[in-house]
Parts: C-alpha cells; sequence; structure tokens
C-alpha cells in the first residue's frame, strides 16, 4: 500500500494511492477503518510530506561505498544524529539555500517510518513497529559543520525532503537507491551495500529514544554525496517506492 498526505480543496488530509486501469486513484485513508471514498486522480492533488515526525533520527557513514570513497574507518556501531522538524518538506516544494552556505550538498536515502511507540526494540520485533518507507534528501550545509556542532548544517528550513508516500509492503534488504541532479545520476548504490541494516539501526536507536508513529529514521547515503545548486532539480529514486523530486531555489 502507498500512504500520503495531500492537500485538496484547503484541507491537508491523509490517503491511500491504488492503482486503476483508470491510472493512480487517490482514496481517503483511515488507519483503524482503512482504505475510504475516492477523491480523484493522484495527478490532481498536491502531496504533502507522507509523514509529519516529531523526531527525525539519521544514521552517518553507513554505505561501505561511502567508507571506501572518503577513506573512512568502518564504524563499530550506527553513528547518530537528528535533524529538526521544522526541515521537513514535501514532494515538490523547493531546498532553499541560505545565502551565507557555499556548499549545499544532497544525500538520497532510504528512510523508515515507524507504525508502533518503539523503545528497546530488538533484532527480532524491530520489523513490527515499522510502519513502512519513503525516499529522504538529506540535505547538508557542508561548510557549516565546522560549527562543531551540526543544527545548522542538517536542520535548516527545506533541508528533510520526504516522500512520494509511504510504501508498506516491500523489504528493506536489497533495494536498489540512486540520486540524479536532472537527468545525471550521481548517487547509484543498493541497501545492501548498508554496514547496519534497519533492524539493527532501530535496535540501537530504541535504546536511546522513544519513537512514535510516524517518526522517521534515515538510514545514510551512499556515495557520491556532492553539491547542488539554485536551478537544480534534484531526485532520490528508490526501487519499491518511487520518486522524489525537488526543485533547489535561493533563499531570499
Amino acid at each position: 500500500m502507498r500512504l500520503i498526505r495531500f492537500a485538496t480543496k484547503g484541507y491537508d488530509r491523509t490517503g491511500c494511492v491504488e492503482s486503476t486501469v483508470d491510472g493512480d486513484m487517490v482514496r481517503v485513508y483511515d488507519p483503524v477503518t482503512g482504505p475510504g471514498a475516492v477523491v480523484g486522480p493522484l495527478d490532481g492533488v498536491r502531496l504533502l510530506a507522507p509523514c509529519d515526525p516529531r523526531t527525525i533520527v539519521c544514521v552517518g557513514s553507513n554505505y561501505a561505498c561511502q567508507l571506501k570513497e572518503k577513506d573512512r574507518p568502518w564504524p563499530e556501531r550506527p553513528q547518530l544524529f537528528l535533524k529538526a522538524p521544522n526541515a521537513v518538506i514535501g514532494p515538490g516544494q523547493p531546498i532553499l539555500r541560505p545565502p551565507e552556505v557555499e556548499r549545499l550538498e544532497y544525500e538520497g536515502e532510504l528512510a523508515v517510518v515507524i507504525g508502533r511507540t518503539a523503545r528497546n526494540l530488538t533484532l527480532d520485533n524491530a520489523e513490527d513497529h515499522i510502519l513502512g518507507y519513503t525516499c529522504a534528501n538529506d540535505v547538508t550545509a557542508h561548510d557549516w559543520r565546522a560549527d562543531g556542532q551540526w543544527a545548522r548544517a542538517k536542520s535548516a528550513d527545506t533541508f528533510c525532503p520526504l516522500g512520494p508516500w509511504i510504501t508498506t509492503d516491500i523489504e528493506s534488504g536489497d533495494l536498489k537507491v540512486a540520486t540524479r541532479i536532472h537527468e545525471r545520476t550521481v548517487q547509484r548504490s543498493t541497501t545492501g551495500e548498508m554496514i547496519f541494516g534497519v533492524a539493527e539501526i532501530l535496535a540501537w536507536v530504541t535504546r536511546w529514544f522513544t519513537l512514535r508513529p510516524g517518526d522517521v529514521v534515515l538510514t545514510g547515503s551512499p556515495a557520491g554525496v556532492g553539491p547542488m545548486e539554485p536551478g537544480d532539480e534534484v531526485t532520490v529514486a528508490i526501487e519499491g517506492i518511487g520518486e522524489l523530486t525537488n526543485p533547489v531555489h535561493p533563499r531570499e
């Protein structure tokens, strides 16, 4: 199932997307009662970020190809940092580059969306607490990392695009992940190259953070992280999920 949040007629609503002979259609969706009335074609609604997380936990240095590219040591455990909820935007919304940033970077990632309150998970029960998966762009102001603290570099407004929807019925172990600038592929890997898999990440994260429904865990980015400029259109594509596309604009 593909779960969405969308705007129509001035309201924000929760829905699901179903494939029909007439194309993708949107239905109202309730987590208790399931799919409801048909709203209309998917291209007739404006997609929002598919969830509204209170907490966004991110994993760094989690792809073997990226460690090789940057000649970094293998981590002993998932390396964690946070992004603030104000950074979340949805498909098609612009990533805003602050005028002070010298190098703004894309990082295409698989994002895990939590479905049940999660605390002290284990490898055996972690999957039971996942609602599904979506695409994420862990936007980073590279030069602001020199602060020593990453809050500004990772959490400025618009620095966490999510979407286009939450896919609930896929396995995360070996999905193709790619990032494109316009039509040029700049990242290409699979989640099979992740050093720590989703269950391992969730077991580690929930030792320290209680995650609640709608919270998000970003699982790391493969090799090829690089700059993006105003005028670029950045797409994160993940097998079995879809494509998240955002333009880059200057922030006034």
